[in-house]
């Protein structure tokens, strides 16, 4: 009779960490209008077992099909598709399948197609000219729930959120008029109400005035509130490129 004894210490942790070694299978659907990508994308990931491709697709509307019939882990798919594009199946695809990732692969880096992919929901974008090793990194860290980025196209991600976050504190700054900003960028710094007022060339009542309005503007209750609301939002930044 078999008895099955309980493992040492030593053994248990050597079996967890060759069990944590273990690649996790990641199921996967490649979409190209290109036979010849699929083929090649097929022949990468066929030599590496934990990567399974489940299904191929030559158009947008293929792609979001297969997408829901095979439910795959993780969707490799071309910018560009004939009749759907494939940004418009990769929304498709993630409104439909919250656990199911898409790659967008595309030929040239370009900004609009970035952010649409972004903001359909893909959660890998990176250009055809991808190492395999980087290719085959790619997928598994978005089969993980990550994140991945072509390196060329980092600097445009930031660029537009400096730009949108530079964008929102303009807004804030909306209501106030030309002089107004100037009075605030000056209790920024520190200044009394008569010190603005000769900094400025203007009566202290009309500087009082100019306080009261857009303290009454931005919604704060005092000169302290109103500095550090400036300071914060990049007041000076804003002056400047008026």
């Amino acid at each position: 009779m078999y008895y099955k004894t309980s493992a040492s210490p030593f053994e248990q942790s050597h079996h967890e960490e060759a069990m944590s070694q273990t690649p996790q299978l990641i199921r996967i659907l490649i979409a190209d209008d290109h036979e010849v990508v699929r083929m090649g994308i097929r022949a990468l990931l066929q030599q590496h077992a934990h990567l399974r491709v489940v299904a191929e697709a030559a158009t947008g509307e293929q792609a979001v099909e297969l997408a829901l019939q095979h439910k795959p882990d993780v969707v490799v798919m071309d910018v560009r598709m004939p009749g759907m594009l494939g940004v418009e199946a990769c929304q498709k695809i993630v409104q439909q399948l919250p656990n199911t990732r898409v790659i967008m692969l595309t030929s040239y880096a370009e900004d609009e197609l970035l952010f649409s992919a972004i903001r359909a929901g893909a959660s890998g974008y990176v250009l055809k000219r991808i190492g395999s090793d980087d290719l085959i990194r790619t997928i598994e860290a978005v089969g993980r729930g990550e994140s991945a980025l072509d390196p060329s196209m980092t600097e445009a991600i930031f660029r537009e959120l400096r730009q949108s976050e530079k964008s929102k504190e303009a807004a804030l700054f909306a209501e106030l008029t030309s002089q107004e900003m100037r009075v605030l960028a000056l209790i920024a710094d520190g200044l009394t109400n008569r010190e603005i007022a000769s900094r400025l060339f203007l009566g202290e009542g009309t500087v009082r005035n100019y306080v009261s309005n857009l303290l009454s503007k931005l919604n704060l209750s005092n000169r302290a509130e109103a500095a550090a609301f400036a300071v914060q939002h990049h007041i000076k930044e804003h002056l400047a490129s008026e």
